[in-house]
């Protein structure tokens, strides 16, 4: 058969709790009419085979706690090949009537699963896709069942990331959750959700599809209805409509087009009023669940256009996998902490090399954050050795890799744009051939979102780029670092750029300092230079809609020039890999925030607190932010807090609002200025 501290106290608070503020219990759940989730997650076996076998091996095993990653083990930190995982479960017999699927989340890079010694299914060469197989058939039902899993991350040509071309940890294992999905026999394997807005905003056009399977032996003939539920409060706001009927065969999964319907008077997603909405699909015996948000993304006379609003756009991307405890195998407390962390440095606009684990695009929708995850095509090194044509298996690769994306992900209303793939050399004939069949795909699979690929060869002729057939451009800006050359070259090139592309949006999508050559050691105050010198150029020109500073985290990666084992790593972020904040976080937090500066005057009893929006990147309208004010008297204790409502104010407006405290003595006074999201966008210190 084949704040490292305030995080450990944290992790222990909510482990007790059983689950996490904006991630899902792990638990088992019933999402369903007949239908459950059951967690594989726990103590598994596991063992590595240097030999690379088809066969488990009989000795050598220990006990895991999947999800699990071997790369964060010292004696395997270096190991790249072939590894074992097995467990027990219990089939319980009132399964045997129902369709039983197993679903991994991940694991990289591929994976062959049996159970109880017959093969379930294979899923090679894609690491950072779901996968699901039925099992049905190979199940003892009443009985002990032993599941076993074949996994192998050695670096492969064959596959994205191709070789060792990628520049971050290729950390083997069953990395992230595994589950028993449990259904009736004709169930809804998934529902994709498109929901626009009207130009009024008085409506949204909701189109739905249904993915039905009948994994019975009977044909099947029924009706796909649904319902609308507001997330927050839990009341229907779409009884169901006039449904879809179908035929369905024995064996056959059909996707079944729902009649559009109308959502009236919807509350529109936007980053700082983050709203969701639950869709129940249902057919007689089973129902799924699906969250979606209503909000409308355009890329259009050289700007971007949330809800019809021109936004301007800034954040900071982080390099998932990088705490040396974790690795890539990141429990919900350390997601948590790094996102939380994203918000604090005012990232409503991010993007991330492959794609992502469901928890991390939970918690954008609800908290959010925009993002863009790519097909993990990185590097020139992808396409080398071949002439005008990418070769048949990495294109092949990179268009599954593109429709399993898509396929679990696009209902997410955090999802800006799909990225094609990243510093491939745009302008060799083979990566413009793969970027332009991709952004055909991804085109027909999902029509309404946008599409990019982030260059790092916009430096000379930037006219002949396929950035040019994306719908926004995306530049890797590293001048000062792996650029030679001064900001104003930079300014030049950045105007060369649109002089090319006069009518498209342009999206620094990574720019910073990496202290990763002999001749650039580490040093915060020069990233700290770097960041304000490179803002100033951006927010000169008006066609620049985003900028992505990289990154958040120094991080762990396969070819990192510092650290050894686990520790291997690349010096680039404002924090380090256990996630110790450096000087640049705050000034990141600073630079990343609408708000350009705050004003006190005045004394406890009567202070003037003014706020001015700042005018240009990041740029849109405050609309729901508040001022609050927390007194701390002797010994640093919080005695008092008061709030103020600031009205809505326009890129480079100001307003000035009132705070009174009774409390007159005070050692200092904190005021924030607070998102709607509840998260600070700048504080500012008063002291007597």
């Amino acid at each position: 058969m084949p704040s490292r501290r305030g995080f450990l106290a944290r992790f222990s608070r909510v482990a007790a709790a059983g689950t996490l503020a904006g991630f899902p219990s792990e638990a088992v759940t019933a999402p369903g009419a007949g239908d459950a989730r059951l967690s594989l997650d726990g103590r598994w076996q596991f063992c590595p085979d240097p030999t690379g076998g088809a066969n488990s091996p009989s000795t050598g095993w220990a006990e895991v706690t999947v999800p699990h990653t071997w790369q964060i083990t010292p004696e395997t930190a270096d190991y790249m090949g072939v590894a074992w995982y097995q467990r027990d479960f219990e089939a319980r017999p009132e399964w045997a009537a129902s369709t039983v699927r197993i679903e991994f989340e991940a694991v990289f890079h591929s994976a062959t699963v049996w159970i109880n010694g017959q093969e379930a299914g294979r899923h090679l060469g894609k690491g950072y896709t779901a996968f699901t197989f039925d099992i049905t058939r190979l199940l003892r039902f009443g009985a002990t069942n032993v599941l076993t899993v074949r996994v192998d991350n050695s670096f492969d040509e064959a596959m994205l990331p191709r070789g060792r071309s990628s520049d971050w940890a290729h950390d083997g294992g069953i990395y992230r959750p595994v589950n028993l999905l449990i259904t009736p026999q004709v169930f809804i394997e998934r529902v994709d959700v498109e929901a626009l807005p009207k130009p009024d905003g008085a409506a949204a056009t909701l189109e739905i599809a249904a993915v039905v399977r009948n994994a019975s032996t009977r044909a099947w003939r029924g009706e796909v209805r649904f319902r609308v539920v507001d997330d927050e409060t839990g009341l229907t706001v779409l009884e169901p409509g006039a449904g879809a009927g179908a035929d369905v065969a024995p064996g056959e999964t059909r996707t079944i087009q729902v009649p559009p319907a109308t959502l009236p008077h919807p509350k529109l997603w936007h980053f700082d009023d983050p709203h969701l909405y639950r869709l129940h699909a249902e057919i007689p015996g089973h129902v799924l669940a699906a969250t979606f948000g209503v909000r409308r993304i355009e890329a259009r006379s050289g700007g971007f256009y949330l809800n019809g609003e021109r936004v301007r756009l800034m954040g900071v991307e982080r390099m998932a996998g990088s705490s040396p405890q974790f690795g890539m195998a990141e429990p919900s407390a350390w997601l948590l902490h790094d996102h939380d962390d994203l918000k604090e440095l005012n990232c409503v606009f991010t993007r991330v090399h492959w794609p992502q684990d469901r928890r991390v695009l939970d918690y954008c929708d609800r908290h959010g954050i925009l993002i863009q995850t790519e097909v993990p095509a990185w590097g020139g090194a992808t396409f080398q050795g071949m002439e005008r044509k990418p070769s048949p298996e990495i294109l092949e690769n990179g268009l599954e890799q593109l429709r399993e994306m898509i396929q679990r992900d696009r209902n997410h209303p955090c999802i800006f744009s799909w990225g094609l793939s990243n510093e491939i050399n745009g302008q060799n004939p083979p990566a413009y051939e793969f970027v332009r069949r991709m952004n055909k795909e991804a085109q027909k699979l999902d029509p309404h979102r946008l599409r990019s690929y982030a260059s790092n060869s916009l430096q000379k002729t930037p006219a002949r780029d396929v950035a040019g057939l994306m719908d926004f451009i995306e530049w890797n800006e590293y001048y000062e670092t792996w650029f030679r050359g001064s900001p104003a070259d930079m300014e030049r090139n950045l105007e060369e750029i649109h002089r090319a592309f006069p009518e498209k949006p342009i999206v620094v999508s990574e720019y910073g300092y990496c202290a990763c050559t002999a001749d650039r050691p580490e040093g915060d105050a020069r990233r700290i230079e770097i960041l304000r010198g490179h803002d100033a150029v951006f927010r000169r020109h008006d066609y620049v809609a985003g900028l992505i500073f990289f990154c958040y985290n120094d991080y762990r990666t396969h070819i990192g020039d510092k650290g050894r084992g686990v520790m291997k790593q690349r010096v680039h972020g404002v924090v380090d890999v256990f996630g110790a904040r450096k000087s640049s976080f705050a000034e990141l937090r600073r630079e990343s925030s609408p708000v350009e500066r705050i004003e006190v005057k005045g004394q406890p009893d009567s202070f003037e607190v003014g706020v001015h929006a700042r005018r240009n990147l990041p740029a849109y309208p405050l609309a729901g932010y508040r001022v609050r004010g927390v007194l701390y008297g002797p010994e640093e204790i919080p005695l008092e807090q008061v709030e103020a409502r600031l009205p809505t104010l326009a890129p480079g407006e100001a307003a000035a609002v009132p705070l009174r405290f009774r409390q007159k003595q005070a050692l200092r006074v904190q005021f924030d200025v607070i998102r709607p999201t509840g998260f600070s966008a700048l504080a500012e210190v008063w002291k007597p």
